[in-house]
């Protein structure tokens, strides 16, 4: 009797954690809905910005501190769903085989993206508590502070995170290069955004950062390969 022996053909290792694209949905839609009472969208007046005088600023946290404790209260769930997220991509790329600094570079990013954000949020919903609320330097100081932290604090990390990722995706060659080229961009402007301290005039690259990063962080979630070949099947492929 002839026997057959067959060698098993190795599996594809793949990554165990949680689904990064499933984070950065989540992320985003904390984020937007958070954000939707506090804009035109919902209804006027609106979230004053850092250019407004303090006669516009200290009445609207004064009158309507429940639209601006659901904001800080979604947002601060948003950046936990942010940190998960950035754990899990960094992660992956490790398990994908990166070596290089990008990778701790992009986890540097992300996670001093989420510490600044949640203590901007703390310093927001301090400014709402009473005996604080009722006093207008005490006030402006904790806005500035939450304004600080939650726009450059926000845009500079986050530029680093997308750096890190899209400059090792690109020599790794796991990501679609339009992909790639919209991180860079977005890294680009995080990193200029820190002049807005000095000008001003460039606030318009926080926003820039920020919503077009909803996409950027979605589409990495979602096509960061997840599995890997075994050792054995790579080396019969050279």
């Amino acid at each position: 009797m002839n026997t057959q022996i067959k060698s098993a053909a190795p599996t594809a290792a793949v990554h165990q954690g949680p689904h990064p694209g499933m984070l950065a949905i989540l992320y985003t839609v904390l984020f937007c809905v958070g954000l939707y009472p506090v804009t035109a969208l919902y209804k006027q007046p609106y979230w004053p910005g850092p250019w407004e005088p303090a006669s516009t600023i200290v009445p609207y946290f004064q009158t309507y501190g429940g639209r601006v404790l659901f904001c800080v209260f979604l947002q601060l769930g948003a950046m936990i769903c942010l940190g998960l997220f950035t754990a899990s991509v960094v992660s992956r790329l490790h398990f994908l085989g990166a070596r290089a600094a990008g990778i701790y570079i992009a986890l540097f990013g992300g996670f001093m993206v989420v510490f600044d954000a949640m203590v901007g949020a703390m310093a927001m919903w301090t400014l709402l508590r009473p005996g604080v609320v009722d006093h207008p330097p005490l006030l402006l100081a904790l806005y500035y502070l939450g304004y600080g932290l939650g726009g450059p604090g926000f845009s500079i990390p986050m530029g680093l995170l997308m750096a890190g990722v899209s400059v090792t995706a690109a020599f790794m060659r796991v990501l679609p290069k339009w992909l790639i080229v919209l991180g860079l961009i977005l890294a680009a402007a995080g990193e200029l955004s820190w002049l807005h301290l000095v000008f001003p005039k460039l606030l318009f690259l926080i926003p820039l950062v920020r919503f077009p990063g909803f996409i950027w962080i979605i589409a990495v979630g979602f096509l960061l390969p997840k599995s890997r070949r075994p050792a054995s099947a790579e080396a019969v492929a050279r």
